[in-house]
C-alpha cells in the first residue's frame, strides 16, 4: 500500500521546463538552422513544434555570452556584424539577435532569461582573441543592455522598432565560470566581487530584476563556488546556478557508446541509473551550502544533459531508455522543487546533436520531439501548482507528487525494464471522485525520428472513484496518475 499525505508543501515553479538557444557554430547549427532567411522570420514549422513543448522559459546563453556582443546584433540586418564563433567554430551571422530572441519568446509563450557577457568569465582567449579581439563584456555593458530591454525611455530601441520595453526579470551573470582550469579563468573570488559589480550596475538600472551568479564546482575539483558567492556577493543573488554536466558512464568498459548499447539494453538501464545516482547527492550539497549560508537563494540549474559518446551523438538518445531516464531526472527535480526553481533537462534543438530536445533534421525532414523533449511535455500537460511529500516505501517505482485544488498529480516511473506492478494506494483522509492515466510504454527499443514522431504517444484509461486505487503501472512506463480527489465525510 502506498499511502499519501495531499498536503501541499511547498510552490512548484513553472520554470522546471526552460530551454535553453545558445548558436553552436559548426557542432550543430541550431539557432540559424530554425531561421527562414529568406523571409527574415522563425520557420513556421519550428513555431509550432516549440508550441508542442510548451517551454516555460528560455535562456540565451551558454559560453556564447563569453564573447557575445549585443550590439551587434540588433538594428537594420544589413548593418548587423557577424561574430566569430571562438568556442564552436564558425560565423555568426547575428540575424538572429536580441529582437528575434524576445520575438521567439513571445510567439512561444515563455519567459526569457538573458545571459549577460560577464567580463568573458575571466578567460583569456576571449579577452585577447587569435583575431586580436577583446571581446570581454564589462558591467556598464550589461547595464546598458538591461536599460534597453526595460527603460520605457530607452531611445535606441524606439529606433530599433520596438516602443514598449520587454520587462525582461531573469538574468544570468556568469556561465561555467568555474570550468577551465586555474589560471585560465576568474578565480572564485575574483568571479564575486566582479559578479557585485554587475549586480549593482545593472540594478541600478532596474532595481527589480532577478540575478542568478555561478555557483557551480569547478570542472577539475570537487569545489563549490557557491560559498563564496554568497559571502561576498549574498545580498544580490537571487539564484545560484549549477550545470548538471556530470551525467556520463561511470564504468571504464561503459556500453553507453555508439550502437554498444543495443547489445545489451538491461545493462544500458544499469548503467544509466548509475548516472542518475550521481545526481542527488549533487543537489543536497548545494541546498545545504545554500542553508549553511544563511541565505534565501534558490537554485537554477540552466544547463544539464545525459552525456554520451560519440560526443551528444549518441542514438540512445533517440530510444524510450533515455525518455524513462529523463523523467527520473525531471520527478528528482520536482522533489526538491523546494529549492530548485530554473531547471532544464537537455540541449534545446539542432540538426545534429542528440541532445536536443527538438530536432530539426535535414531540409526534406519534419521536425519532431526528442524522448526528453516528449517527457517534458507530457509532465508539463499533467502537474500541480504546489509540491506534495513522497512517501518512503513506493514498492519499486519512482514518483513525484503536486497538487492544484483539489486536484493531484502523481508522476510515477516503472523502472522495471520487464515486468508491471500492480500497487494499491490510498490518500489520507481523502477519496477518489474521478481521474485518468496517461501512461507511455512503447518498450524498451522504441525510438522516434522525422517519421515516427508519435511513436511515445500516451494512452489514457479512466480511473474508477473509490477510497483505494489498484493500479497497474507497466514494465518500462511512465504514467501520469490525475485524480480528483475530496476529503472523506
Amino acid at each position: 500500500m502506498i499511502r499519501i499525505d495531499p498536503k501541499p508543501m511547498y510552490e512548484l515553479s513553472p520554470y522546471l521546463f526552460m530551454q535553453f538557444m545558445e548558436p553552436l557554430g559548426t557542432t550543430d547549427s541550431s539557432v540559424e538552422a530554425a531561421w527562414d532567411f529568406q523571409r527574415d522570420q522563425w520557420k513556421p514549422e519550428f513555431i509550432e513544434v516549440i508550441k508542442e513543448l510548451s517551454p516555460s522559459m528560455i535562456r540565451w546563453g551558454g559560453i556564447l555570452t563569453s564573447f557575445w556582443k549585443w550590439r551587434e546584433g540588433i538594428g537594420p540586418r544589413d548593418r548587423r556584424i557577424p561574430m566569430i564563433n571562438y568556442l564552436w567554430g564558425g560565423l555568426e551571422s547575428n540575424q538572429v539577435g536580441l529582437h528575434e530572441y524576445m520575438d521567439f519568446c513571445e510567439q512561444v509563450g515563455a519567459e526569457p532569461l538573458l545571459g549577460v557577457n560577464f567580463s568573458a568569465d575571466g578567460r583569456p582567449e576571449y579577452i585577447n582573441t587569435v583575431r586580436g579581439e577583446n571581446r570581454a563584456g564589462t558591467p556598464e555593458e550589461a547595464a546598458a543592455l538591461v536599460r534597453y530591454c526595460n527603460d520605457p525611455d530607452d531611445d535606441l530601441r524606439k529606433v530599433n522598432g520596438k516602443s514598449e520595453p520587454w520587462g525582461i526579470r531573469f538574468w544570468q551573470v556568469g556561465n561555467e565560470t568555474s570550468y577551465p582550469k586555474a589560471g585560465h579563468r576568474f578565480t572564485s573570488e575574483e568571479s564575486a566581487k566582479e559578479f557585485v559589480k554587475y549586480a549593482k550596475a545593472m540594478r541600478q538600472v532596474d532595481p527589480e530584476i532577478k540575478l542568478i551568479g555561478w555557483g557551480c564546482k569547478e570542472g577539475n575539483r570537487d569545489a563549490w563556488w557557491a560559498p563564496e558567492l554568497l559571502d561576498i556577493a549574498g545580498d544580490q543573488v537571487d539564484y545560484v546556478a549549477a550545470h548538471m554536466m556530470c551525467q556520463g558512464p561511470r564504468r571504464e568498459d561503459t556500453i553507453l557508446t555508439g550502437m554498444e548499447y543495443m547489445k545489451d539494453r538491461d545493462r544500458a538501464w544499469a548503467e544509466l541509473l548509475e548516472i542518475y545516482d550521481i545526481l542527488e547527492p549533487r543537489l543536497l550539497e548545494l541546498e545545504a551550502i545554500i542553508e549553511e549560508k544563511g541565505s534565501d537563494a534558490k537554485i537554477a540549474i540552466t544547463e544539464g544533459h545525459l552525456s554520451l559518446k560519440p560526443h551528444n551523438t549518441c542514438f540512445l538518445l533517440h530510444e524510450w531508455l533515455a525518455g524513462l531516464y529523463h523523467a527520473k531526472v525531471l520527478n528528482l527535480y520536482q522533489r526538491h522543487g523546494d529549492m530548485v526553481k530554473i531547471a532544464t533537462l537537455a540541449d534545446f534543438f539542432g540538426n545534429r546533436w542528440t541532445v536536443n530536445a527538438v530536432m530539426l533534421g535535414s531540409p526534406m525532414q519534419r521536425m519532431y520531439l526528442m524522448p526528453v523533449g516528449i517527457i517534458c511535455t507530457f509532465y508539463r500537460k499533467h502537474i500541480g501548482e504546489y509540491g506534495v511529500a513522497v512517501p518512503s516505501d513506493l514498492k519499486g517505482l519512482d514518483m513525484a507528487i503536486s497538487r492544484t485544488d483539489n486536484r493531484l498529480y502523481l508522476h510515477v516511473i516503472n523502472g522495471d525494464l520487464h515486468r508491471a506492478n500492480t500497487v494499491d494506494i490510498s490518500i489520507e483522509g481523502h477519496e477518489v471522485v474521478g481521474g485518468c492515466a496517461y501512461t507511455i510504454a512503447p518498450g524498451i527499443d522504441a525510438y522516434v525520428d522525422s517519421e515516427r514522431r508519435d511513436t511515445f504517444a500516451p494512452e489514457e484509461t479512466r480511473v474508477n472513484p473509490g477510497d483505494l486505487i489498484n493500479w497497474t503501472f507497466p514494465g518500462a512506463s511512465v504514467t501520469v496518475l490525475e485524480l480528483e480527489i475530496k476529503p472523506k465525510e
